[in-house]
């Protein structure tokens, strides 16, 4: 029996563990939970890959799987806390479910990102992880800002519809978003990845939770001003 090439699949069932832990936790409105444990799950999701290329087990049963986990942990889990938070700025009953919206567009991404030939060292379109980590970041900046204007805006159902709609698109469009996998100690061929990094760290520690949002945004812009330098 090749214990080896179950190993990546059991990481991958342990993403979606995570996952599921990460959902029974929002349900409680334990969001600093719910985000361990979706950030878990994108790191187990990270290690599955790397020891499937590892151990030379790669297989479609895997890719599968990986897009099955990552429904959950990065598709379901950003759907339903973006439903929470709606629930609370809106009188309006079916408003909250347009929340799931972002698990749709995160459902059509990783189905297209399987068949997607173009996207085996960059990507195109938010990676569903990045967004995961982009939506769950918001009820924790609501629980530690101190800032009145930050908190009306995340509480303005208006402004989470346009987050909503914005994140199921950015997820799906056309725009290419260079590789954070560093394969050689070479800071010219790797520079963008250090900047971004380093400067990933530097939002992250200033601004903390409000970080987040603004590390994704830089993604994007970066990955678009290095798309078009490159024309």
């Amino acid at each position: 029996m090749n214990i080896k090439k179950h190993i990546p699949n059991l990481i991958t069932l342990l993403n979606l563990f995570s996952g599921c832990i990460a959902l029974i936790f929002a349900i409680k409105l334990n969001f600093e939970m719910a985000f361990f444990f979706v950030s878990l799950g994108i790191f187990l999701d990270f290690f599955d890959g790397f020891f499937a290329r590892l151990f030379k087990v790669s297989s479609p049963l895997g890719l599968q799987l990986d897009s099955l986990a990552d429904m959950v942990t990065s598709g379901l889990m950003p759907g339903f806390v973006m439903f929470l938070l709606l629930s609370k700025s809106t009188d309006v009953s079916f408003i909250p479910y347009l929340g799931f919206i972002i698990t749709l567009g995160s459902c059509y991404r990783l189905a297209n990102f399987n068949i997607d030939t173009r996207q085996t060292d960059s990507f195109i379109g938010l990676p569903t992880p990045a967004n995961a980590l982009l939506i769950l970041s918001l009820p924790l900046i609501l629980q530690h800002t101190n800032s009145e204007l930050i908190f009306d805006l995340l509480r303005n159902q208006w402004v989470l519809l346009t987050i909503t709609a914005f994140s199921a698109y950015i997820l799906n469009a056309e725009i290419p978003l260079f590789s954070l996998k560093i394969k050689a100690f070479n800071f010219t061929k790797n520079k963008l990845q250090i900047v971004f990094l380093a400067a990933s760290v530097g939002l992250l520690i200033a601004f903390q939770f409000l970080g987040i949002p603004l590390v994704i945004l830089m993604y994007v812009l970066l990955s678009v001003l290095n798309n078009t330098g490159k024309k």
